[in-house]
């Protein structure tokens, strides 16, 4: 063993004669040297128009008597009644009627200004009466918001 503590012994020493190395490098700082400033030439942004362009969707125009193939008949229920204190309406309307073509359509027909239009399609459901088993069908109805002040008649009074 004590062959291997010579060699220990060596390492241990020079390990001691290393210097330590500081953490961080001073570099020498480097001259800079300054390019003579050209003259800057100041430019005018040139003013561009942008031109927003509208959205190309085929929509469809309706002519004076087509509503009848969007809306059905106007839904009357408890819970539609109350939304009119809130310039809601609610009517059903043909399935394949979209959104563009309801608004439109209320439009034309009582010559008010449709805010927003919301749809909901309806499932059919499964009814019973007495053995007889059935289906109630499913409708598609949309709720109509019109500007405050407009009123629709959709019962006459």
């Amino acid at each position: 063993m004590s062959f291997l503590d010579k060699f220990k012994k060596n390492k241990k020493e020079e390990k001691k004669e290393v210097p330590k190395k500081p953490l961080k490098e001073e570099k020498p700082e480097k001259k800079i040297e300054k390019k003579p400033e050209k003259k800057k030439v100041e430019k005018k942004p040139e003013k561009k128009e942008v031109k927003i362009e509208e959205p190309k969707i085929k929509i469809k125009k309706i002519t004076r008597g087509e509503e009848r193939w969007i809306l059905k008949a106007p839904h009357v229920t408890e819970k539609a009644t109350d939304l009119v204190a809130k310039n809601k309406y609610v009517f059903k309307v043909y399935p394949k009627a979209n959104k563009i073509e309801i608004k439109k359509a209320i439009e034309d027909l009582y010559g008010v200004d449709v805010l927003t239009v919301r749809t909901i399609i309806i499932p059919a459901r499964k009814r019973r009466l007495g053995k007889n088993e059935g289906w109630q069908k499913g409708y598609k109805k949309a709720i109509i918001k019109i500007k405050e002040g407009q009123k629709i008649e959709i019962l006459p009074r």
